[in-house]
């Protein structure tokens, strides 16, 4: 199978804390191509009052060069934006992306402090027509002690991403028993990797991830979490919250 989907990386080199050079972004791409990857969305981090503050207009003129410098694979452009409370005029001004201009934005919260604030950040993003998809869950202290947290997200309308990594204990075994507890809730619709540099734990370990999250939900959600719902996505089409 070579038709998957990567919705979170930081490959776009110089402008994140992934990639520091062309040479390291087209060695990632091989990669992903590798991997089985047809299409992949960049989503270099967004960070307000910080060093990963990159517009839409530089984010795809360094795009565009690696268009040129890789064949064989869909590039587009999005970001991972760390919550706050200005994401809509973001948005409006050109400094941030959705995924491929669709209503979908991938945003991350603080890994340790649940703020209070999430649940009405999803609901405002929502009726401005937005859906946010939380990216890897299980990697959130919060989450780690109850699960069950995520279930207010959802009913507000988000999406949650989690990384292939965290299966595999990349992020440590609290996050690898969280990753497993939230796939078997059903909860989860997308899969990516989160790769930040090339010859990456995934990339070595990648078929020995797939199984082991084929055995937690099946072959038929599997390639819903890591094709269907990713092109989904991509084209602005609707996806399900739970399988």
């Amino acid at each position: 199978m070579d038709n998957f989907v990567d919705i979170h990386n930081h490959i776009l080199y110089g402008i994140d804390d992934g990639s520091k050079s062309i040479e390291e972004s087209i060695n990632i791409l091989e990669q992903h191509k590798q991997m089985g990857f047809k299409s992949i969305v960049v989503t270099p981090h967004y960070i307000e009052n910080s060093n990963y503050v990159c517009n839409n207009k530089e984010k795809q003129r360094i795009l565009d060069t690696l268009k040129d410098k890789v064949q064989g694979i869909q590039l587009y452009l999005g970001n991972e934006v760390f919550i706050n409370n200005n994401l809509y005029e973001l948005l409006n001004s050109g400094e941030i992306s959705t995924i491929n201009s669709s209503k979908y934005l991938l945003i991350e919260f603080p890994m340790n402090q649940k703020l209070k604030t999430i649940t009405d950040t999803i609901y405002e993003l929502k009726i401005k027509g937005i859906i946010p998809i939380i990216a890897h869950p299980e990697r959130y202290e919060y989450v780690k002690k109850n699960i069950n947290i995520v279930d207010e997200w959802i009913e507000e309308g988000a999406l949650l991403q989690s990384n292939y990594g965290s299966i595999a204990g990349v992020y440590g075994e609290g996050a690898k028993r969280t990753v497993k507890k939230l796939l078997k809730k059903g909860v989860i619709s997308l899969l990516a990797t989160d790769i930040h540099f090339p010859d990456s734990e995934i990339y070595k370990n990648i078929e020995k991830i797939r199984k082991k999250i084929k055995r937690i939900i099946g072959e038929e959600n599997f390639i819903e979490l890591t094709i269907i719902n990713p092109n989904k996505i991509i084209n602005n089409e609707k996806v399900s919250t739970s399988y």
